[in-house]
């Protein structure tokens, strides 16, 4: 990071622009948003900005920036469409102490203007590093969008209020009345009523959560998808957001985890197949313990928490101990590897049914009906499978499966280091050993690649990459 985004208080200090064309005019109606005292210099004013001083908004002096014009000044922008006079007046500017901008000259600039959003006074401020300007302003365009008008005026009504606001005290009371208030309450008393139905309402939010009783928290069991960020759903999403503690799989990335609040705990119960693990019976005694002080707890299950994730012991610890709990679908893993291979996990005229299996389970290798799967046409999603291979293959064989019947393995579906093997079921397990796979993966069984190549590590020849 080169530049390092800060908002810099300008409430009644200097801006100095150097330039009065057009270039100057761009950054001036930004820089009159704020409570700044800008003065322009420069000759051949244009309409506009010579309106701006007749309004009293800027001071404007008709001639090229001098010595001693940019004292006391926070800001100096250098505007002049002419690389000679802007060096000459970014020079006055650095020597008068104040932190510069040459418009168009990143490497000779102090600072940069990123493309705002401005909701005031909420502002999000988007820069590439000026790598990239059209990707700010589509990121800009898909912001302002996404945040209504109605944000600035809630937020000034909202920030008068916090004083008030305090007498909750406990930070987790505090924080769920601004959520009802900006996420749902204020904006429906606004369209409803304007501003005065907006501080009834905060009103009543702050009587109702005084009155309410402290009781335990709630478990939301959130679906982390197979570990792309783009395909959590937005519930999930704001799950995460609202979370006091988040209590996750040793599968779930880092960049999944990062959307959680900077100041929830963060606590990784990792369960790993066949080596150290946390007891189920851990894990829900840290849920029932931290929901039980009134926190806000998301379970977060890579994948979907339905499929192969022991929902159903946590759920039944969960109502012994009382506690209330949500449940939050996600993206398994089969459907992101099925969707890696650009075929359908079903398919009219090759099978009409599908199994989600695991390869072993508490028990060690896990058994199933294994001559239904040994039909010709059938398929099948194998979870845990890697080190059960050989046992798949014997099983399935040995019920009159046909050795070439194809089998493809997906590892680390959806995410940047994904690979796909294509093998068969004769040579399933000689093809994952010599692919040293060592991440989660499925096995598609039945289910061939669509036959596009994507490149994987350098395997052996009976290891067909695709």
């Amino acid at each position: 990071m080169r530049h390092f985004p800060v908002f810099v208080n300008l409430d009644g200090r200097r801006v100095i622009v150097s330039g009065a064309g057009e270039t100057a005019v761009a950054k001036l109606r930004l820089l009159l948003k704020t409570e700044a005292r800008i003065a322009v210099f420069g000759e051949n004013a244009v309409l506009q900005v010579r309106q701006w001083a007749a309004e009293g908004s800027i001071v404007l002096t008709e001639r090229p920036i001098a010595v001693g014009d940019a004292l006391c000044a926070a800001l100096l922008y250098a505007a002049n469409d002419d690389p000679a006079e802007d060096a000459r007046a970014a020079r006055i500017g650095r020597e008068a102490g104040a932190l510069v901008n040459i418009v168009d000259n990143l490497d000779d600039s102090q600072f940069i203007t990123p493309a705002i959003v401005d909701r005031d006074p909420v502002t999000v401020a988007i820069g590439t590093e000026g790598a990239a300007p059209v990707l700010a302003r589509k990121i800009k365009a898909d912001l302002e969008e996404r945040l209504p008008a109605s944000l600035g005026v809630l937020t000034r009504i909202g920030q008068a209020f916090r004083a008030r606001a305090e007498m909750l005290g406990d930070s987790r009371k505090r924080r769920a009345f601004w959520t009802k208030f900006y996420f749902g309450a204020g904006d429906r008393a606004l369209k409803a009523g304007g501003e005065a139905a907006v501080r009834q309402t905060l009103e009543t939010l702050l009587t109702d959560e005084i009155e309410r009783r402290d009781g335990p928290g709630s478990v939301v069991f959130v679906g982390a998808g197979p570990g792309d960020p783009e395909l959590l759903t937005l519930k999930a999403r704001n799950a995460l957001h609202e979370a006091d503690v988040v209590l996750h799989d040793r599968l779930v990335p880092q960049p999944i985890l990062e959307l959680a609040r900077r100041e929830a705990i963060i606590v990784e119960t990792g369960k790993k197949g066949f080596g150290p693990a946390w007891t189920q019976d851990a894990i829900n005694a840290l849920m029932i313990e931290h929901a039980g002080a009134g926190a806000r707890v998301v379970r977060l299950k890579s994948g979907d928490p339905a499929v192969f994730g022991r929902l159903e012991e946590e759920l039944d610890a969960l109502d012994e101990a009382g506690i209330t709990f949500e449940i939050v679908p996600g993206i398994t893993s089969a459907s992101a590897a099925v969707a890696s291979i650009g075929r359908s996990l079903t398919r009219r005229g090759r099978n009409a049914s599908l199994r989600i299996i695991t390869g072993h389970d508490a028990e060690g290798f896990a058994d199933h009906d294994w001559r239904a799967l040994a039909r010709p046409g059938e398929a099948a999603a194998i979870y845990m499978g890697l080190k059960a291979s050989a046992f798949l293959r014997g099983r399935l064989l040995m019920h009159g499966a046909d050795a070439e019947t194809p089998v493809t393995v997906v590892e680390n579906a959806s995410r940047a280091d994904q690979r796909i093997v294509a093998a068969t079921l004769g040579d399933l397990p000689e093809t994952l050993a010599d692919a040293s796979i060592t991440g989660p993966a499925v096995l598609l069984y039945g289910i061939a690649p669509r036959g596009a190549q994507v490149a994987v590590d350098a395997l052996p020849a009976r290891a067909e990459a695709v």
